[in-house]
This record gives C-alpha cells, sequence and structure tokens, in this order.
C-alpha cells in the first residue's frame, strides 16, 4: 500500500496517511508506542524534528505545519519499511526515548522499553539510603539505565557491562551523546568477569527469555539481538548467576535492581530462599526486583 502524496500535505495529514498504513498492516508494537497513531506520530515527528509538546495551541500549529516533499519521501519510505518489513520504529530512525532521554539504537541492542526508567527517575526511591558513589549496569546494551542513572545522580561513576563488544560501541555513542565521558566508562564483561570493586547500586535488564519463547515472538522482536534475549532454563540462567554472584560486587548497604519480566513467577516458585521485594510501577510494567547484599547472602547460606 503506497500512501500518495497530495500537495497540501501537513503534519496531521501525514500522520493519518502513516496511521492508515500501520492500521492495515497488522504491525506488533510494544519498542515505545503501543498503536498505530502514536506510532505515526512518533515517526512524522521525529523525521521532521519536531517536538513532542502537550501545549494545545502548539500542537496545533505543528499540525498546520506543511510537510516538504522531500520529507514526505523520506516519511513514506520509513512507514513502508516499518509496514512490509516489521522493522522496530526506533531502529528505522535510529533513535529511542528512555526515561525522557534520547539515545542513539541500531540492531546491534534491544530498544529500550525497562520499567526501570520509572525508578530511575524517582532515583530510586525507596531503595537506597543515600546517592549511589558507584553503580553498574550489567548487560547494558544501548547504555540507557546506566546513563539515564548517571544522569540522575551527577556524583556517581557508572560502569557499562556487556559481554557484547558491538552493544558496547552503541553504548559509547550514547555516552558521548550525553556528555558524560568524565565518569560513565564501558567494560567488555561476561556478567561479573570482567569488573572488579564494590557498587554501591547494581542494576541489570539481562536476556530472560526461553529459546522457545523467542521462536514464538513477534517479527519486530525477532530482529533484535538473539544475544540481549536468550537465556536457558525456561529464562532464569542468566538472572540466578547475577543472583548468586551479585552480593561479591555490593558495597555494605549496596542494592541489586534485577528486571525478570514475565518469568519473575518462576524464580518465585523454584528459588523462594531468595528474599526479594518485588516493584510496583505506576506506569506499567512488572518483573523487577530489589535485594539487598546481606539478604543476597543469607540467601546462599
Amino acid at each position: 500500500m503506497r500512501l500518495s502524496r497530495n500537495p497540501g500535505m501537513n503534519v496531521q495529514t501525514c500522520v493519518e496517511h502513516c496511521c492508515t498504513l500501520f492500521e492495515a498492516s497488522e504491525l506488533f508494537y510494544g519498542h515505545g508506542t503501543d498503536n498505530p497513531w502514536d506510532e505515526a506520530v512518533y515517526l512524522v515527528f521525529t523525521v521532521l524534528g519536531l517536538p513532542f509538546g502537550d501545549d494545545e495551541q502548539s500542537q496545533l500549529a505543528v499540525a498546520r505545519r506543511q510537510v516538504e516533499p522531500d520529507e514526505w519521501q523520506r516519511i513514506d519510505s520509513l512507514a513502508q519499511r516499518r509496514s512490509s518489513e516489521r522493522v522496530p520504529m526506533a531502529y528505522l530512525l535510529g533513535e529511542a526515548w528512555f526515561a525522557g532521554l534520547p539515545f542513539h539504537v541500531d540492531e546491534r541492542v534491544l530498544v529500550p522499553r525497562s520499567p526501570i526508567a520509572e525508578l530511575i527517575l524517582q532515583q530510586y526511591q525507596p531503595l537506597l539510603l543515600e546517592a549511589p558513589a558507584r553503580v553498574l549496569d550489567l548487560c547494558t546494551g544501548s547504555g540507557c539505565i546506566g546513563i539515564a542513572t548517571a544522569l540522575m545522580f551527577p556524583e556517581a561513576t557508572v560502569e557499562l557491562a556487556d559481554i557484547s563488544p558491538d552493544a558496547l560501541v552503541v553504548a559509547q555513542q550514547n555516552i558521548e551523546r550525553h556528555g558524560l565521558q568524565d565518569r560513565v566508562t564501558t567494560v567488555t564483561s561476561d556478567l561479573f568477569a570482567g569488573v572488579q570493586g564494590d557498587y554501591d547500586l547494581i542494576v541489570s535488564n539481562p536476556p530472560y527469555v526461553s529459546a522457545q519463547e523467542v521462536a514464538a515472538l513477534p517479527p519486530e522482536y525477532q530482529r533484535e539481538p538473539a544475544l540481549g534475549l536468550l537465556s536457558d532454563e525456561d529464562g532464569l540462567a542468566i538472572p540466578l548467576q547475577i543472583l548468586r554472584q551479585a552480593a561479591r560486587y555490593l558495597s555494605a548497604t549496596g542494592v541489586l535492581v534485577l528486571e525478570l519480566g514475565y518469568t519473575w513467577g518462576l524464580l518465585d516458585e523454584r528459588y523462594p530462599q531468595f528474599p526479594v521485594t518485588w516493584l510496583d510501577f505506576d506506569g506499567g510494567g512488572e518483573g523487577v526486583l530489589a535485594i539487598g547484599r546481606d539478604a543476597l547472602i543469607r540467601a546462599e547460606r
């Protein structure tokens, strides 16, 4: 379905055209938007460099803004790829938003979508007794969690660790994009193998999806790197390694924040010895736990 180029097309009609295409394409959403209208707005506004504002008068002015032929050509080309190839919009645009911040993304990393963003904006309260001096973002991918955390705690040093050198190239781009080279660094590490010292906060969104579940995911998710999704033992293998090793890398009052997504029920069922706290989120999302160093040590006795 090729969209027409109307001579008087403005932003409003451009969004409507894209939305119509997406509605007819049976797309799967979940990489930053959850419906075809928002997906169309995301595309059009990003290509045109328009602000995502809430002011009604500003929105009206933006909606009437004329779209030039070359602008429409780019929008239409990306919309067609989103429709026919099922590529996540964030990959097409090379950008995703997380915790209110823009990040470069491509097919070397997962598209940011963790509910941990809400926790970051709350400065991890009430989990932390004080602002952390050292933070580790384990399985960092694009670096979005660690970078957003660094911006919330201006005195903290943050390490972004990942087993994938390709992912760390993207993370380094995002460090530089946000001007954090002086206190945010990357390290190639298979979980904790390449890091050392004590951290006041370890936060991780690791792979937690089984091979069977990955095979059943929609095409959009098949575009993401399997290394960032796959975990053995019904998805629990990597999260369990983190739970069993994290105490050695936490300070006396340190806290581990770990995302397990929908596999959280399996952890509770099979490993009740971990006295974790499951966090609630106003914006939706589940399967994020918090646990302190002492509790981790007791669980392993």
